[in-house]
């Protein structure tokens, strides 16, 4: 029986390992041709091996499947043309880009260098733009296509030390919203995942993080503690039905997945609101209102900490 993505061809950028891995072999057990983009360097973006990519296609290969493998960094605006190009090239049309690729330089805001904030915004989200933009010049002419971004739960809530990752991760979701509204009237649809899955990427996160997090008063992201045990080929099966024909009215949606569960997270929408009819607030009479009830019950992630003597 024929899969539910037969003869669809797919991009899959970070797909020599983690949860990129696990998508490409899905999607090409359901029937996809799958370009596996992977340059194969290391979680800080350095080096690179083409042996990487070439594993899992060879292993796709090895199943009955169709892949080929592209070396291409996704951070340049030419990387990114290359890959949709190959995809072109090496099977004469372009269905689906999941963009999986991502890099780690994890510091606290006051440490944090400028070229490990630039980093990590060159892969994340710029990588996320030089493929997609590509891709839609292609969707658009054939009028139709499906678009799956990473963005994370560090991008949505928040989480200690990332800002550079929490803010690609962040800008990824509001991205993905805005290419739904621009590529919809196409026939395209644009969705974005936030994973919890045990990667090389997350491992490389100290196992004390957590710790001096709580010592120092810091919520920590719901679901850290189990994250050791969240296997990312289970993103995969979720990522497959965006990519289908089951999702064709899916588009600009966050969800979160992990394990067997999968959640649809809510839009930003106004939660509570005080009003001042027509008149410009006075701040004598803004504040206990805004104390009392606008931000009543609102829970500090990181108080102040009373210094040690």
């Amino acid at each position: 029986m024929a899969g539910v993505l037969q003869d669809n061809v797919a991009i899959i950028t970070g797909s020599g390992r983690g949860i990129g891995r696990g998508v490409a072999i899905l999607m090409a057990q359901e029937g996809a041709k799958v370009v596996v983009v992977d340059p194969g360097t290391e979680l800080d973006g350095s080096g690179g091996s083409t042996s990487i990519a070439d594993q899992v296609v060879g292993e796709i290969a090895a199943h009955g499947g169709t892949a080929v493998a592209s070396y291409e960094s996704v951070a340049p605006m030419e990387g990114g043309e290359a890959i949709v190009k190959k995809a072109l090239d090496s099977f004469g049309r372009l269905d689906i880009v999941v963009t999986c690729a991502g890099i780690i330089r994890d510091r606290m805001i006051f440490n944090m260098t400028e070229e490990e904030w630039d980093a990590v915004i060159a892969v994340h989200l710029k990588g996320t733009f030089s493929v997609v933009k590509h891709a839609c010049i292609v969707f658009r002419q054939q009028r139709s296509g499906r678009i799956i971004t990473f963005s994370s739960e560090s991008g949505l809530m928040g989480n200690s030390g990332q800002a550079n990752y929490g803010a690609a991760k962040s800008g990824i979701a509001g991205f993905t919203k805005v290419v739904a509204r621009d590529m919809g009237r196409y026939g395209v649809t644009a969705n974005s995942i936030a994973p919890r899955a045990y990667t090389r990427m997350t491992s490389e996160i100290p196992t004390a993080a957590s710790q001096i997090r709580a010592q120092q008063g810091v919520a920590a992201i719901e679901g850290e503690e189990d994250l050791e045990s969240a296997n990312p080929d289970d993103i995969a099966p979720f990522v497959a039905f965006l990519a289908s024909d089951y999702a064709a009215n899916i588009n600009g949606q966050t969800f979160l997945v992990y394990g067997g569960v999968v959640s649809l997270l809510s839009q930003p929408r106004p939660e509570r609101s005080i009003f001042n009819g027509e008149e410009r607030w006075s701040l004598d009479k803004l504040a206990p209102l805004a104390r009392d009830y606008l931000t009543a019950g609102i829970v500090n992630p990181a108080p102040p900490q009373t210094p040690r003597q």
